[in-house]
């Protein structure tokens, strides 16, 4: 009944993580699939490949954001 939904209306998808400020992950409220943004800036299916560049560019955004957060500090 979900996939009807999505069929007749279209995805009504909604941020389920932020990977960046710019790639996010994105799922559909009514049947579940799952979407990002690829490095073209296209919206693509979440692939485990994806899933696996997404965990990635988000350990390395974090580890960026925590270093220069602590320069500030340091100052």
């Amino acid at each position: 009944m979900k996939n009807v939904y999505c069929s007749l209306f279209g995805h009504d998808y909604k941020v389920s993580k932020v990977v960046t400020y710019h790639v996010k992950e994105y799922k559909c409220k009514h049947c579940k699939s799952e979407m990002t943004i690829n490095g073209s800036g296209k919206f693509i299916p979440l692939t485990p490949k994806f899933k696996e560049i997404n965990s990635v560019l988000n350990r390395i955004h974090t580890k960026r954001l925590e270093r220069s957060q602590r320069l500030l500090m340091s100052n």
